[in-house]
């Protein structure tokens, strides 16, 4: 069995997350402490308690993802009783990079925290745009609809011309966003030729796309004093879909990835090809392991999402 762990990013949170971690094990206990602390924020109790639409609040969101998935990690290694067998390669969605990078070990988790707080600040205060998924059209056609519509409001300034695919998903599910104006033409588009739905997305800008080159920059800016180490497990990059280790190569693509597409589904097909049979869903929910399961069909697909699951893995 080649295992691969992968790790969810915005979106898979829910009140409540990490509350049953939190009392079994002392190990996530320490985590959600040092997230406090490094941020001089109440994010244990936003996890706890929330409420929703403060916990979803881009800028909190993301550091309280990235502090569940973490903890889960410190808990399934207090379970089994040390560290665990490094997996073949890992993985994060978006925002489930910087948890990938701190399971491979290029990123302290409190250097991780304070990234992704950076980041989502700065996604927050684009404000341009939005988003939404498109569910039972293919990438092929998507893309022309893109293309079609921004071909169509060409005469438009970039602002209110932009759309593009950025998430794609799974075979059936994938996201486009850009300007508010150009989703709901490509929206329609994708309708009238076939798609099952059109979901508008519940987010505050146009995330993955050429409008979020502003909050690139700042993240170029946020890396400058950060210290990467070469990752001891290979990180399978959102943007690429290529296997990454070095440092230089890890900095470039956590600033690509603001404005570049999720390639999920060529993630997850990369890493099949290189021999994972396993992958390890390690975060709140189950997103992940449903799109797995739509790529590559054959494959073993599992989450650990809460302490029973992670009992479950102790007692296997």
């Amino acid at each position: 069995m080649t295992i691969a762990w992968v790790f969810p990013g915005q979106g898979s949170q829910v009140v409540g997350m990490g509350r049953d971690l939190y009392a079994q094990y002392p190990a996530a206990r320490e985590v959600f402490e040092e997230a406090d602390a490094t941020l001089n924020l109440p994010l244990t109790r936003l996890c706890f308690e929330g409420p929703e639409t403060e916990l979803t609040a881009t800028e909190n969101v993301q550091p309280a993802l990235l502090t569940v998935s973490t903890a889960l990690v410190r808990a399934i290694e207090s379970a089994v009783g040390g560290p665990l067998p490094p997996p073949q390669a890992v993985a994060g969605h978006s925002l489930g990079e910087y948890a990938a990078l701190v399971a491979g070990g290029a990123l302290s988790f409190a250097e991780a925290l304070r990234l992704v707080r950076r980041r989502g600040e700065l996604m927050a205060d684009a404000q341009a745009g939005g988003m939404a998924a498109v569910l039972g059209l293919d990438a092929e056609t998507l893309e022309q609809i893109c293309r079609e519509t921004r071909e169509a409001l060409a005469a438009e300034p970039e602002s209110v011309s932009t759309v593009v695919v950025a998430n794609y998903n799974a075979p059936d599910q994938l996201v486009i966003s850009g300007s508010t104006r150009a989703v709901e033409h490509a929206g329609r588009l994708a309708k009238a030729r076939g798609a099952r739905r059109i979901v508008p997305l519940k987010v505050s800008a146009a995330f993955h796309s050429p409008l979020m080159k502003h909050a690139a920059e700042g993240m170029a800016r946020a890396l400058e004093g950060v210290s990467i180490r070469p990752l001891r497990t290979p990180l399978i990059a959102n943007v690429t879909a290529e296997p990454l280790v070095a440092s230089s190569d890890v900095r470039r693509e956590l600033v690509a990835q603001v404005v570049a597409p999720v390639r999920w589904i060529a993630s997850v097909q990369r890493m099949a090809r290189d021999g994972v049979t396993t992958f390890l869903e390690i975060g709140p929910g189950k997103v992940l392991n449903g799109l797995i399961r739509r790529i590559v069909p054959h494959a073993h697909a599992l989450s650990i999402g809460t302490a029973a699951e992670v009992r479950e893995v102790r007692n296997e």
